[in-house]
């Protein structure tokens, strides 16, 4: 059975639980990313960002994408999970993971994941600036 599933969360992300929802003995690779808040931004120096998200959809858009990189890329399985809220830095964003029988697949399906998640969801961040100034930014854009 192929696991597909993606969340949203306004706690702190585990890795370990997230990933140990995939294994699978089938799965001869698994890939993960994890996007982090870091420090600066277009020259800016950031403290902190802020997610907003429009959660019916997000949760049904999400399901979607995931199912897609299944379908598209053989993947055994795979799930992103997106937080909301306040996030300081270094704290993980948001989180994807794909198995799969070889591992070009898995890379794959979770760099497909990842860039979907940032073009198609509806989330918002606004990020917290060192000088007390705040500003909403496209999660779409791509900062490689």
């Amino acid at each position: 059975m192929k696991i597909c599933q993606f969340s949203l969360s306004a706690e702190p992300l585990s890795p370990v639980l997230l990933s140990r929802a995939l294994s699978d003995t089938a799965a001869g690779a698994f890939v993960s990313f994890e996007g982090w808040v870091r420090n600066h931004n277009r020259g800016k120096t950031v403290v902190a960002l802020e997610y907003e998200v429009y959660q019916a959809l997000a949760l049904k858009e999400g399901e979607r994408i995931v199912a897609e990189a299944i379908a598209k890329f053989g993947l055994i399985g795979a799930g992103a999970c997106h937080r909301y809220g306040l996030l300081g830095l270094g704290e993980i964003a948001v989180w994807v993971g794909a198995t799969a029988p070889h591992r070009c697949q898995a890379f794959a399906g979770a760099a497909y994941i990842i860039d979907e998640i940032k073009h198609r969801l509806p989330i918002w961040k606004k990020e917290y600036y060192a000088t007390g100034s705040t500003a909403w930014v496209h999660c779409s854009e791509h900062s490689h």
